[in-house]
């Protein structure tokens, strides 16, 4: 018989431990997926392509595209430099 994610999650989120850890990290991914959100719907709302925001960053349109996805954990001057090439001029990040 095979176990499901939720009954392997239900199962180890009984450890305090581990419900800590889980906690943590999970706040800390939907504050990166919040900012991630907001950058993206800028960037809808200035109409521009990935493909043009790639070419103000001096980067590649699958650069963007993996920026905007969550793929991998952008450096802060990355996502100034997004930010300023979607034309924002004030970028917010709360905790």
């Amino acid at each position: 018989m095979m176990i499901s994610f939720k009954q392997t999650k239900d199962k180890l989120l009984k450890d305090p431990a581990f419900k800590a850890e889980y906690e943590k990290a999970k706040v800390e991914l939907e504050t990166e997926f919040a900012l991630l959100d907001s950058l993206k719907q800028a960037r809808n709302e200035s109409k521009l392509t990935q493909a043009e925001i790639a070419q103000r960053m001096g980067t590649k349109q699958s650069a963007v595209a993996r920026l905007e996805a969550g793929v991998f954990n952008a450096k802060l001057d990355t996502i100034i430099r997004y930010a300023r090439a979607i034309g924002l001029k004030e970028l917010k990040i709360a905790l």
